[in-house]
């Protein structure tokens, strides 16, 4: 038996996967633990999880009240591009990590583990583990940085990676140069080439596919509401966007209505943004939904090309029309159109008609289907969990010392 402890940010789509792995070590009689903010683990990995809590940031806007996660900051909703980058480095991921360093420190004394499993936002515990001299792995909740999507911006990655090497002065083991954000060990890669395209870094990068296992507890839903006699859409913006969606979900409301003869919709609202409609037959608006069993009845996702929604999606089979807004979201969205498996529109200044064109079109034409189907193909003969598992158990084997990256 080896222990595995994994450290995760306080975000939804960060911790599913990683759930997904521990539930699979765990039943090959591995003890695993998580360094994490314990509102977040608890509803994800079930009651018998065991936490070894870490702090976080209280939210930017102190005037909000936390969501169900209580994801520990919001940002401005108009940012977008370079800006909202920086305020990720900045305004979360940084002071993240310093947040979390006791924890992980205090985890790491208490329960002895033999690997950590991080993941690629939670660089704390790289950082912990490399000064421990412990061996561990990257969890690549997006694929992103590892397809290049810096790399026609020197000044930004140079800027990054100076954060970094600050936070490693504090946190770290001073003098060592391995990034962070990607393991020399191994990078569990969530995802396939037939989505990605190939990898950029040189790394051990394992792409294993979506990590999908059952969720221990899911919001109610009225399955008999659907209507096999139509086509099915989901509509969702994940859980980090409540504060910039309005215009795009009544847009998103509109166009599916316009369709609800052939149509039957879900749309997920944490934030309200469209009130609280009456009871409808064609278009059902909750604020939180049973994700992954409402993805074996749908015919489309309308979706801002979250890492987790699109993988998720794909894995069903299920095309997309994807709108990103920030972060690694537009490389995602560029992934989907390039593979056939979508189409993306513009999340900003949405249009109905052009949105109700893109729904149309996924669900008519059935090369998005394909596309979707093969790579969920890929994703299924990746391994997912189990995959996962088997290359973070050979990490408990004797390791040879990493190649440390030449100075910057």
């Amino acid at each position: 038996m080896s222990r595995f402890l994994f450290v995760v940010p306080p975000l939804v789509g960060h911790i599913n996967p990683a759930v997904g792995v521990a539930a699979e070590l765990a039943a090959r009689g591995h003890r695993t633990a998580w360094a994490a903010l314990p509102e977040a683990i608890a509803p994800l990995a079930g009651p018998e999880a065991e936490i070894h809590p870490c702090a976080v940031l209280p939210s930017a806007d102190r005037t909000a009240p936390p969501g169900p996660l209580d994801e520990a900051y919001r940002r401005p909703p108009d940012l977008r591009g370079t800006a909202a980058l920086k305020y990720l480095w900045e305004g979360f991921l940084i002071p993240l990590a310093d947040a979390m360093a006791p924890g992980i420190e205090a985890a790491i004394a208490r329960f002895r583990p033999d690997v950590l499993v991080v993941d690629q936002q939670a660089v704390a515990g790289a950082l912990v583990a490399e000064r421990h001299g412990l061996p561990w792995a990257t969890c690549a909740t997006t694929s992103a940085e590892f397809t290049g999507a810096l790399a026609g911006l020197p000044l930004v990655e140079a800027w990054i990676r100076g954060l970094l090497d600050g936070l490693r002065g504090r946190i770290g083991a001073p003098g060592r140069t391995t990034d962070p954000r990607f393991s020399p060990h191994l990078v569990l890669a969530f995802t396939t080439p037939e989505l990605t395209g190939p990898a950029t870094i040189d790394r051990p990068i394992r792409f294993v596919g979506p990590a999908i296992a059952p969720r221990p507890t899911e919001p109610p839903f009225p399955w008999e509401w659907l209507d096999p006699g139509r086509a099915t859409a989901l509509v969702t913006l994940g859980t980090a966007n409540a504060d910039t969606g309005t215009a795009f979900l009544t847009a998103c409301h509109r166009a599916v209505q316009e369709r609800s003869h052939r149509l039957q919709t879900v749309i997920a609202d944490p934030g309200h943004a469209l009130g609280a409609p009456p009871p409808d037959a064609d278009v059902l608006v909750l604020p939180t939904v049973p994700q992954l069993r409402l993805l074996e009845h749908l015919d489309a996702v309308v979706c801002h090309a979250g890492h987790n929604t699109v993988c998720e999606s794909l894995w069903h089979g299920v095309p997309l029309v994807v709108a990103p807004i920030r972060d690694d979201q537009p490389v995602v969205a560029g992934q989907v159109a390039a593979s056939g498996a979508g189409i993306r529109v513009r999340f900003g200044r949405p249009d109905a008609t052009r949105l109700g064109r893109a729904l149309d079109e996924v669900i008519d034409n059935a090369a998005h289907r394909a596309a979707a189907r093969r790579i969920g193909d890929s994703f299924r003969a990746a391994g997912g969990a189990a995959a996962a598992a088997t290359h973070l158990e050979r990490l408990t084997r004797p390791l040879p010392e990493p190649v440390e990256e030449p100075p910057r």
